[in-house]
């Protein structure tokens, strides 16, 4: 179940939680409206935790160029030979 299943769960439960009064017999709604959110939001917790231990660090895909400095006086050592 991705982020918008959890997301449905979610406002679902709410929907039957406070915006309802519908009465069936031996079901309340109101508790199973409860439940579907707590399992939204305990989804989303998990859907977030999977994620942020997925995250790939990319290496950067600029190239590093050296550069090489030529002295043509000859003294490219440090000692003047």
């Amino acid at each position: 179940m991705g982020l918008g299943g959890c997301i449905i769960l979610i406002a679902a439960g709410a929907i039957l939680t406070f915006a309802t009064d519908w009465h069936m017999a031996g079901v309340d709604l109101h508790v199973v409206g409860v439940i579907l959110m707590i399992v939204g939001l305990i989804g989303v917790a998990t859907f977030s935790s999977v994620i942020r231990r997925r995250r790939v660090v990319m290496e950067p895909t600029t190239t590093v160029v050296e550069e090489r400095h030529h002295h043509r006086d000859g003294y490219h050592d440090g000692y003047g030979v």
